[in-house]
């Protein structure tokens, strides 16, 4: 099961490695091993010649997903390794996106926004709907491009709505809700009309596309995740459970911030990223009803 590499787990390591069948939350202070375990977790299931196309790796860096799976493939199959759907989140939902998007109504050919292009997009919205300055008041300036785009983008990230999030987050911005609001909703028709989509909007139509039942079922055996504590709301797609079979489903989850333990039922620590704390429970991939396409475009006013 194991290889001449994995002489250096310690046991408890070990047992995460070699853990099967049910979710696992990996708990590990700051360099006492869990991604590396993560990688070990990988290269092994390769090893029990588990199909790579069936096993998904999340992180939170390009750079952490390359270092992950090249020491997974140093460890088992470099070949093999290239094959497993490793990647940031929104690097794997903008894959899923593309095989499976069309059942919202989205092109396989469609482009992603950037930070700068959400802003440049925002400035367009806001001088095409002349709210380059207050309506009636030529002394108050509404709030800049870069303010609407960084007050959507907590809207999306936080689940919260706008008034909530303009309440706490960006008082002076207040009176001016119903002039946001009117942009928001111009921001996600043009999107829609150019087949556009933001770094909020690809984790967003992955969760769309988990509501449609029996789509995602099954596309994975094993769903890997690195640094689980530091998910948010967006981050924590619904489909995931959707995505694995019930009768084989390993979730994993890495975090931080206690002693090296290895848990058989995943409970990740309560924290303002990740309210309520449990992980996705597993679903049954036993409804396999053809949904009807739909179309769908996120904005997250409310």
């Amino acid at each position: 099961m194991f290889g001449p590499d994995d002489q250096h787990l310690n046991d408890q390591q070990r047992s995460a490695v070699d853990h099967d069948g049910s979710p696992l939350l990996v708990v590990a202070g700051a360099g006492s091993g869990k991604t590396g375990v993560l990688a070990h977790r990988v290269a092994s299931l390769l090893r029990r010649d588990v199909p790579p196309e069936r096993i998904c790796l999340l992180t939170f860096s390009r750079r952490a997903a390359h270092e992950l799976l090249s020491r997974a493939g140093r460890l088992s199959d470099t070949a093999a390794a290239g094959r497993v759907w490793g990647g940031t989140f929104h690097a794997v939902a903008n894959r899923v996106l593309r095989l499976f998007g069309q059942r919202l109504g989205l092109d396989p050919g469609f482009s992603i926004l950037d930070g700068a292009d959400v802003v440049e997009v925002f400035g367009l919205v806001r001088h095409d709907l002349g709210f380059d300055h207050h309506p009636g008041d030529r002394r108050h300036r509404f709030p800049r491009a870069a303010t609407l785009a960084s007050i959507y983008d907590r809207v999306a990230n936080t689940g919260q709505s706008l008034a909530v999030v303009l309440d706490r987050s960006y008082p002076w911005c207040t009176a001016d809700i119903d002039g946001i609001r009117t942009i928001f909703g111009a921001y996600a028709q043009r999107k829609r009309e150019r087949q556009l989509l933001d770094y909020n909007d690809l984790l967003l139509c992955w969760r769309a596309l988990g509501a449609v039942p029996g789509l995602l079922a099954g596309l994975f055996d094993h769903v890997l995740v690195d640094e689980y504590q530091d998910i948010n709301t967006v981050s924590r797609p619904t489909s995931w459970p959707r995505c694995v079979p019930t009768a084989s489903a390993s979730p994993s989850w890495a975090t931080t911030p206690r002693p090296f333990t290895v848990s058989g039922r995943p409970r990740p620590p309560t924290s303002p990223n990740f309210p309520g704390g449990s992980p996705p429970p597993r679903s049954s991939a036993s409804n396999r009803t053809t949904a009807r396409p739909r179309r769908f475009w996120p904005w997250p006013t409310r």
